[in-house]
């Protein structure tokens, strides 16, 4: 197949996963677990667009939509998610106007009207100890609610067309300890209790892994990319130092990728937000093809440089600022930042154009629009 021939979804953006020229830049909205829309702005599009469904959430805490096809379709999206399906949770419970939950790992969450969920209860807070790790109620990864119904959900994604088809797994092993400690008291670990925090992460990631792997085991061959997500950089430089991270994160996260490597013929896709141009080579060396949201809004995070400087081993995944250009700025001003991105990034392959973060409620529709519309117009001039 030449450049110019007209590719479907799935050849479109395989060929931009490995560095080959597709015939335009692919678009994702609501494609994989940390490139989705808000169900109220998700609900502010439809109306805009005069469709009328019934809304389904994709993630339960992130308050994201299930993009439909009709939506799929009008945005030009070339990608179909299909969450890790997990258990429901431990019990739901009503605070005031808080809506609270339970998660699978004992975790309390609460979202406000029209908000997002945050912790209110870390089952690790205060002053634990390695036998408190070995003593909790841990969550069973052998147990069939993990996967129950996966290979049908990856058999109907690909049954509604020729879209590339993203496996998206739950947050990786340093989100997850996070919110089982609280996320100061993490960040303090690191540094004052690193036997127990280390010891922490090792249960959750033995724990993930089983699950991922039996997930793999199903459907790998049938996925086109298997997205996760564990943040590793603020808005102003990496999370940790980098010896900190070579000592505590990194050995945890090169059994994490190479596992999920090793399990799966699919392409490795990873989010982190924040400034994360230093670790990139680390990244690349555990095995990462894929990295999103690629904030542009970060400290050195320019995407020409970044892609002059990694462009042969990366595939960008997102790209269009979503601190001001999508929700504050105008649709000329969004079709100028996608235009932008393209320039730096998508020549010779190695770019989906996406939205940094999910779409969030207050993005205007007519910027969700200009985007995806210039992204197919400036996008197949390439």
């Amino acid at each position: 197949m030449t450049t110019m021939d007209t590719m479907n979804s799935r050849q479109r953006v395989l060929s931009a996963i490995y560095h080959r020229q597709p015939d335009r830049v692919p678009i994702d909205v609501g494609g994989t677990m940390a490139t989705g829309i808000n169900v109220l702005a998700y609900q502010e599009l439809l109306d805009h667009l005069g469709i009328q469904e019934d809304l389904e959430l994709e993630s339960y805490r992130g308050r994201t939509a299930r993009v439909s096809e009709p939506v799929r379709r009008r945005l030009h999206a070339d990608v179909v998610n299909v969450p890790l399906p997990g258990p429901a949770p431990r019990r739901v419970w009503q605070d005031g106007e808080l809506s609270c939950y339970e998660d699978e790992w004992g975790v309390w969450w609460a979202c406000p009207p029209g908000g997002h969920y945050y912790t209110i209860r870390e089952p690790f807070a205060g002053e634990p100890s390695r036998h408190d790790i070995h003593a909790y109620p841990w969550p069973d990864p052998t147990d069939a609610v993990w996967t129950a119904g996966l290979v049908e959900k990856v058999e109907q994604a690909r049954r509604l067309g020729d879209y590339a088809v993203c496996l998206s797994l739950p947050v990786g092993f340093i989100h997850e300890s996070q919110f089982l400690r609280g996320y100061e008291a993490w960040l303090t670990d690191l540094l004052l209790n690193r036997p127990f925090i280390e010891a922490l992460m090792d249960v959750v990631l033995d724990i993930q892994l089983e699950i991922f792997r039996r997930a793999l085991a199903l459907v790998g061959d049938r996925v086109d990319l298997v997205a996760i997500g564990d943040d590793i950089g603020f808005q102003n430089g990496p999370m940790v130092s980098p010896a900190l991270y070579d000592a505590v994160i990194a050995p945890r996260q090169r059994r994490l990728f190479r596992a999920l490597r090793d399990a799966a013929p699919a392409a490795l896709f990873y989010h982190t937000c924040g400034s994360v141009a230093p670790m990139i080579p680390r990244l690349i060396d555990m095995g990462v093809q894929i990295l999103n949201p690629v904030q542009v809004s970060a400290a050195g995070m320019d995407t020409a440089a970044l892609k002059r400087e990694f462009g042969r081993e990366l595939c960008f995944w997102g790209a269009v600022d979503t601190q001001r250009v999508l929700p504050r700025g105008t649709p000329a001003e969004v079709r100028a930042e996608v235009r932008r991105r393209i320039d730096d990034l998508a020549d010779g392959g190695g770019y989906v154009l996406a939205a940094v973060h999910h779409i969030q409620h207050g993005v205007p529709p007519q910027n969700i629009l200009a985007m995806c519309d210039e992204a197919l117009e400036y996008g197949g001039r390439r």
